[in-house]
């Protein structure tokens, strides 16, 4: 973690449309996404509206302790019958990669699913190609599965590599992990 600065976690609302739509249209952040059109203000109401307000997703803004706002981290295609979701970041600030946000606010959003949503197993995807990603879900205590696709993105034909973690292994792990310095706001 840079310095003393922590991060917390607080729920997503309408007013961070603005801000979701610019972070998830700079390339650095749309070239590690397997979908990379442009987003706009109509298509993230629509999210909104279509998942997040029926309890599909829940998403959350990565926030620094200086209340600096750097992010998104979510749970989407919640199956409450099945106890799982799909996880996604993006870090929208492209000075804050490399220091270790993103995977305090991977290992509090981890503590969320399985504590709030009482979620049994996570997973997520990634670009095989994106090896900071995979480090810092490593870090949070995603272990890599077998499965593996291979999608077309404007880059050309890419690895999707799939990780996941589940209630077990979050338990066992709690009493040991580092990055206990955050918290979520509900």
């Amino acid at each position: 973690m840079a310095g003393q600065t922590t991060v917390h976690l607080r729920l997503m609302t309408v007013d961070d449309t603005e801000r979701i739509v610019v972070w998830r249209n700079k390339d650095f952040v749309r070239r590690n996404f397997i979908y990379q059109e442009l987003f706009t203000a109509e298509g993230h109401l629509s999210w909104i509206r279509d998942q997040v307000e029926p309890g599909h997703v829940v998403q959350f803004i990565i926030c620094l302790s200086d209340g600096r706002e750097i992010g998104s981290v979510y749970f989407r295609d919640i199956d409450r019958t099945a106890k799982t979701a799909e996880y996604g970041i993006f870090i929208g600030e492209e000075d804050a990669l490399g220091c270790g946000y993103g995977t305090a606010a991977a290992a509090l959003a981890v503590d969320y699913g399985f504590a709030q949503l009482g979620l049994d197993k996570i997973f997520l995807r990634f670009l095989a190609d994106n090896i900071g990603a995979r480090k810092s879900y490593e870090r949070a205590g995603f272990r890599m599965t077998d499965r593996r696709e291979t999608v077309t993105t404007m880059q050309g034909r890419r690895e999707v590599r799939f990780m996941e973690i589940e209630r077990k292994m979050w338990e066992t792990q709690a009493g040991s992990r580092e990055h206990r310095n955050g918290e979520c706001d509900e």
